[in-house]
């Protein structure tokens, strides 16, 4: 194993200098690269046979500098770590593209004698969204904490009101298996719920997201022809990404094993596989099996990820205030599994558009539900606005909520809808730190530690661990 750690350390460095070598030269990359992280090595495994810089992806089709691959690094996975942008920052001195004022600054405009602020960026992976209020609101919002003085505006001239909200941006891979397009699903313009259906109006979100990326974040002053959006969204299609290499557990498709971006690329989807709130009959809490054969493994650390895999299915949760699920089934209390809100197989998310909300976004200093004050307590909260929601309207008439992002609810306006975003796919995750949409924990330790607390899972030091080594191998 020694030999196997020294073997690995070396890759690790002969990867950076190939990686580095490749991009400028501006080859295409062979499949299966593998780029260091945190636990090891992730790799991206693309259709074509090869992952090329080729193509408007890798375009800047803007006004600003950025392409769609200025966010979505494929040595992250396709995705953005904190600790990318923060190398990208000093090595650059923040004049990279990727620090644009438009959504890369805490606040577009700098106030008067001050520089534009990129700590939010830097340091937790976040980019600002700023969202206009829809005219029929079920809910008063206010901001009762304004740390960069942009929150909530209200333009002179029409009386709208924009919101700000720090979101991380998601990974441009593993797309073959979405329920919905966008954090809140606002890129959702058809609706991917029907297997009939799927393919097509995949293909058209993610045309259309691809179209809003290049005009909002790319500042971009002429849209995109519909040929440079195909050959984005065929690109992005073509990919699947996943950890390949563990530090410790070695190749993650050794002993029978099917971890690995490869393996991934054969997954089968349709929207409402396995689906958790469907019938029972079609529903099998075992939805990651691709470490079993490493329950009864010579290696300890290859028993613990199995181990992890099965308290992931398996370990009983108590699930209660969970807008979008207690309340939409008329249940206070639900014993689930991590399977229930992450059904699809081998993937993670939700096999069907099912937005929640289990409390990332609540703010502790507010908070009244003592479950999820204590679970919150457990993360690295960025310093985020803060709003007040008061419902005047629909069946939460009289709630308050204080929320750093009330998700859905900015596109819809219900008071239902308060707080509620989709699951996401939980693959590559060791490339693409921090977790959460609003990146408010730093580590896997701190999510295993949040679930732990949030839905009452009474783990023990040694399944908390393998729970977190599990995670570290998708």
């Amino acid at each position: 194993m020694k030999m196997c750690k020294a073997a690995a350390r070396s890759l690790a460095v002969a990867g950076v200098f190939c990686a580095a070598a490749l991009a400028v030269a501006a080859l295409a990359l062979p499949n299966l690269f593998p780029f260091l992280d945190s636990s090891g090595f992730v790799s991206t495994y693309s259709s074509t046979g090869s992952f090329s810089e080729n193509g408007p992806f890798f375009q800047s089709l803007g006004t600003n500098g950025r392409t769609c691959s200025t966010c979505h690094v494929i040595s992250n996975a396709m995705g953005l770590s904190a600790a990318h942008a923060e190398a990208v920052y000093e090595a650059t001195k923040g004049r990279d593209p990727l620090f644009a004022a438009v959504d890369g600054a805490v606040c577009p405009i700098a106030a008067p004698g001050q520089a534009l602020n990129f700590s939010l960026l830097r340091h937790n992976g976040l980019i600002r969204i700023g969202l206009t209020l829809p005219s029929t609101l079920q809910f008063t919002i206010t901001a009762v904490h304004d740390p960069y003085g942009c929150a909530l505006e209200t333009d002179p001239s029409t009386g709208e009101q924009t919101v700000s909200v720090y979101r991380r941006p998601l990974p441009a891979t593993n797309l073959g298996f979405l329920s919905a397009v966008m954090w809140d699903g606002r890129e959702t313009v058809s609706p991917l719920n029907s297997a009939s259906t799927f393919a097509a109006n995949l293909l058209t979100d993610l045309s259309h997201q691809a179209l809003d990326a290049t005009e909002d974040h790319a500042q971009a002053t002429t849209p995109p022809t519909t040929a440079q959006l195909n050959q984005i969204v065929s690109f992005e299609l073509g990919l699947n990404s996943a950890q390949e290499i563990d530090f410790q557990a070695g190749l993650l498709n050794a002993e029978g094993a099917n971890g690995g971006a490869q393996f991934l690329s054969t997954v089968p989807f349709y929207p409402g596989i396995n689906d958790s709130l469907g019938p029972p009959s079609q529903f099998s809490p075992n939805v990651f099996t691709i470490y079993s054969n490493w329950m009864h493994s010579g290696d300890a650390y290859r028993r613990s990820v199995a181990r992890g895999e099965q308290i992931f299915n398996t370990m009983p949760l108590t699930i209660t205030n969970v807008r979008g699920l207690n309340d939409a089934l008329g249940q206070a209390v639900i014993n689930g599994t991590c399977t229930t809100c992450h059904d699809t197989p081998a993937v993670g998310d939700h096999s069907l558009a099912v937005p929640l909300e289990i409390g990332t976004s609540r703010a502790v200093n507010y908070e009244t539900d003592p479950t999820i004050q204590a679970a919150v307590s457990q993360l690295s909260m960025p310093d985020l606005p803060v709003f007040q929601i008061v419902c005047n309207a629909g069946p939460d008439t009289g709630e308050v909520t204080y929320t750093s992002d009330p998700g859905k609810a900015l596109l819809t306006g219900l008071c239902t809808d308060v707080g509620r975003g989709k699951g996401l796919i939980l693959r590559g995750l060791a490339a693409r730190a921090p977790y959460f949409h609003n990146g408010a924990a730093a580590t896997l330790d701190e999510v295993v530690d949040f679930y732990n607390v949030r839905f009452q899972m009474n783990l023990t030091p040694q399944q908390e661990q393998d729970l977190i080594n599990f995670l570290k191998t998708l």
